[in-house]
This record gives structure tokens, sequence and C-alpha cells, in this order.
């Protein structure tokens, strides 16, 4: 058995504490909590200074893991490897991928992060994607937060997959943000994934325009400008 520190990385996620309390129950022993801190790359870069350990698990703070995860059956990375990905489930469209799910990854990886949109794609060295589903991504905590999941995750994908992800898991994944579905705030989390779409449209000729799917304030600002105050909250 090789035992690694955990982390939860959260920011405003109404559910964090009882998914960090949910964590901790699952994988035994404490799991530490950096919250709060504005820019994602900032934030992922500081994760690396709060563990022991070289090989840390990794959670955001909406990820609800599955009770029956075995932290104790986890190997290492291997030689190369700078971070696996466990798949987690899409509450609204039910597909299960990487997006949202629970990471291993190496300190060292993350403080030598390069620069990406899809910030964890910039770490050095192999990425790898496991086929088990370690929880679910529980986005759809508000009309904002599902809204911006939609967002980030389809101008992303519009964009072009930092993973080198195939153009028909691509469009599968898009179709299926889009259409509305029956889950807790399906309809903000769809009318996201239209808006971002768009947005990368228009992105697409001033690049520098991406950055903005990390900036938390911004996010917020086009939501409220889109859907009023009323939604925000949550």
């Amino acid at each position: 058995m090789t035992e690694f520190d955990a982390v939860l990385l959260s920011y405003d996620e109404p559910m964090a504490n009882s998914l960090h309390a949910r964590l901790q129950r699952t994988l035994g022993g404490t799991v530490k909590r950096l919250h709060g801190v504005h820019g994602m790359r900032r934030a992922y870069r500081l994760c690396a200074e709060v563990v022991d350990r070289e090989q840390f698990f990794l959670a955001d703070g909406d990820f609800a893991i599955d009770p029956g995860f075995a932290p104790a059956a986890v190997e290492p990375l291997g030689e190369g490897a700078s971070m696996r990905v466990w798949r987690a489930t899409n509450p609204v469209t039910g597909l299960s991928y990487g997006y949202g799910g629970l990471k291993l990854i190496r300190r060292s990886a993350l403080r030598e992060m390069g620069e990406a949109v899809d910030v964890l794609a910039a770490l050095p060295g192999r990425i790898e994607f496991v086929q088990e589903t370690a929880g679910i991504t529980r986005f759809n905590q508000s009309p904002f937060h599902a809204w911006k999941a939609g967002f980030r995750e389809c101008a992303m994908l519009s964009r072009g997959s930092e993973y080198g992800m195939a153009d028909d898991d691509t469009s599968r994944r898009l179709k299926a943000w889009t259409v509305i579905h029956s889950g807790e705030f399906a309809t903000y989390a769809a009318a996201g994934a239209r808006e971002g779409i768009a947005f990368a449209r228009e992105a697409a000729r001033d690049p520098e325009q991406f950055d903005h799917l990390n900036d938390p304030s911004w996010l917020r600002e086009r939501f409220t400008a889109a859907h009023g105050d009323q939604a925000v909250s949550g």
C-alpha cells in the first residue's frame, strides 16, 4: 500500500464543505483544503506547496467521490507520468469521462506547469486516463455554477482539446452539453454550453480572449449580463 497526500481545491462551490468531508471519509486521514484563490493556474500551483509528498490526490471543490473508491489499491505514477485522471460522471449529460475527475498528480509537475487554457494540460510529462469512474462532478449546485461549467467546457472543446481528443468524441460531448436534460439546473448548463460555443467562435479571431475562461470575476459578469442578478446566488 502506498499512501498519498490529498487536496480539495475549492473556490466558491456551495457544497465544498460537505464534499471535503466525504473525500476525507473515503480516502482516510486528512485531506488538505485550498480555498478561494483567485486565478486557476495560481491555485493549482499553490496545491504543490501545501502537500508533503511528491504524489498526491487532487480533487476539485465540486467533486463527489464514490464511497467505494479504494485508495489503497492505487499504484504510484510511473516514471515519465505527471498525472493520472479518473473519470467522473457528468450529472446533467450522464457521460463519464475525465472532466472534473479525481487526479493523482506530481508536485514537481505543478511547479513546472506551462501555459494552457485547460490549465492541467500544460503539465510536463505523460498524462494517464483511467477507465474507472471515481465519482460525480457536482457542478450543478446553483444556476451560475451549472452555467459556468457548460460555458467553460464547451468553449474549450470548441477551441480544440489540448489533450489531443478525437473529433468524434468532441462532437459527442458538445452535443450532449447543449441538449436540455432533466438534471438540477440543467437549463443553465445547456445555456452556458451554447454561449460557450458562440464565445469560442468569437475568440478564434483573438485567442487571448480564451484567458477569460480562468477568470471567475469575468465569468460571473458574463453570466449576470445574460441571465440576471437573481440567478447568481447559490
